[in-house]
C-alpha cells in the first residue's frame, strides 16, 4: 500500500460492548471505515443503531472492547497523547447550547482552544476559523451564545473545531436540531470547507437524504452493525439491504 493510499483516520473491526453476560450489549459490532482527504463518509441510521458510540471511538472518547484505530497508518488505540489527537481529529456535536457554557462570550469560547493550541492561538486564527464558515468576527464574538441563532452557534461551534486546522472533522447529527433552511447552510458549510480545506469528514446522521446531498461514500447501521456501505450513487440508487430500502422509503424525492 503506498502512502497515497493510507486513509487518514481508520477503524478495523470496532467493537464496543456494554454490560457482561446476559445483559452485554454490542453498540458498535465489527464496524471498518476509512476517511480520506477530501471526502465526506456519512454514517446513516435510525436512533439506536449504534451511530454516536461508533464516533466516541473514532474521537477516542470511548476505547474499543475490539478492534483498531489507525491514524496515518499508525495504531493509536490505546496511546496515551490525546492531545496530539485531538489536534488531528475534531468534533462537532448536536447541541451547541448544552455544549458551550452560556456565560461565556464566543471570544472566550474560542480561547478555551488554547489547551490544545497555546500562543498559537491568535486574534487573527480566530477570525479567520469564524470566516471560514461564513460568520464575520465583530458580528459574534462579544455576543453570549443565547444571542445567536441556531445556525450561527452551530457555525461557532465548527468554527472552534477549525482552529486547532484538525485533518479529520466528525459531526455526529449536527444538524438535527435545526430547521430546513439551517439544515441546508450547515450542510453547504461542510461541503465547502472540504473543497476548500481538503478535510475528511464524517458526518453522522439519521436522516438518509441529508446522506445522499453531502456524501461521498455511505455507511448504512443497523443494531450496531454495518448493513451496507459504499459510494453513494450506488447505496443510494441501488440499495441491495432491505434497511436501506426502508430508510429510503421515507425518501421518496430521492426516487422521483
Amino acid at each position: 500500500m503506498t502512502t497515497e493510499d493510507v486513509p487518514l483516520l481508520a477503524g478495523e473491526h470496532l467493537t464496543r460492548v456494554f454490560g457482561r453476560g446476559r445483559d452485554a450489549v454490542r453498540a458498535v459490532d465489527d464496524v471498518s471505515l476509512a476517511l480520506r482527504p477530501g471526502e465526506i463518509t456519512t454514517v446513516v441510521g435510525e436512533s439506536g443503531s449504534g451511530k454516536s458510540t461508533l464516533a466516541r471511538l473514532l474521537l477516542r472518547l470511548l476505547t474499543p472492547t475490539a478492534g483498531r484505530l489507525l491514524l496515518d497508518g499508525r495504531d493509536v488505540t490505546r496511546t496515551s497523547d490525546t492531545t496530539a489527537y485531538w489536534r488531528d481529529v475534531q468534533a462537532v456535536f448536536q447541541d451547541p447550547f448544552s455544549a458551550f457554557n452560556q456565560f461565556f462570550t464566543v471570544r472566550r469560547l474560542m480561547a478555551r482552544a488554547r489547551r490544545l493550541l497555546g500562543p498559537d492561538l491568535t486574534d487573527a486564527r480566530v477570525a479567520e476559523a469564524l470566516e471560514q464558515v461564513g460568520l464575520r468576527p465583530g458580528d459574534v464574538l462579544g455576543r453570549y451564545p443565547h444571542q445567536l441563532s441556531g445556525g450561527q452557534r452551530q457555525r461557532v461551534m465548527i468554527a472552534r473545531a477549525l482552529l486547532v486546522r484538525p485533518r479529520v472533522l466528525i459531526a455526529d447529527e449536527a444538524t438535527s436540531m435545526l430547521d430546513a433552511s439551517l439544515r441546508a447552510t450547515i450542510l453547504n458549510v461542510l461541503t465547502d470547507l472540504r473543497a476548500e480545506t481538503g478535510l475528511a469528514i464524517l458526518f453522522i446522521t439519521h436522516d438518509i437524504g441529508q446522506a445522499c446531498y453531502v456524501s461521498d461514500r455511505v455507511l448504512v447501521m443497523r443494531s450496531g452493525r454495518v448493513v451496507e456501505s459504499g459510494p453513494t450513487d450506488e447505496v443510494i440508487f441501488a440499495p441491495t439491504h432491505e434497511y436501506t430500502r426502508r430508510l429510503l422509503a421515507d425518501v421518496p424525492r430521492l426516487h422521483g
